[in-house]
């Protein structure tokens, strides 16, 4: 019981649960880049956005995942607004949601673009 207590003061100290100590726009930032944090979403997005269409059922052959993985993995896409998904018959389809994309590149590039070394010789 005591080491139960220790290690659960020990993932609050370190952080796990103080998302409120952050900015706005760092818990957002974090949030969207969680939401693209694994190779599968990664690939189902650049999937999508190749295609520029909705995609019905050819990203189980596309990516050799599981049905079941590739189904988890839309989930979250779709929960976070990245994609979005149509009922077609007895299928799902899905394309890129194009605000949400906007959003997301707008906020990536003004991430990357904010650092511009001054000095040079560092590192």
């Amino acid at each position: 019981m005591i080491n139960q207590f220790i290690h659960r003061n020990i993932a609050i100290d370190m952080g796990l649960t103080k998302s409120e100590i952050f900015t706005d726009k760092q818990n957002r930032l974090a949030g969207m880049m969680k939401a693209l944090a694994h190779p599968a979403r990664i690939a189902i997005t650049q999937h999508l956005v190749k295609q520029q269409a909705c995609i019905c059922g050819d990203l189980v052959e596309e990516l050799g995942l599981a049905q079941a993985t590739i189904s988890q993995h839309l989930k979250e896409l779709k929960t976070v607004g990245l994609i979005q998904g149509n009922v077609e018959g007895t299928s799902v389809c899905y394309c890129i949601n194009e605000k949400t994309w906007e959003e997301y590149r707008k906020t990536f590039e003004a991430f990357f673009i904010t650092y511009q070394r001054v000095d040079k010789d560092c590192c």
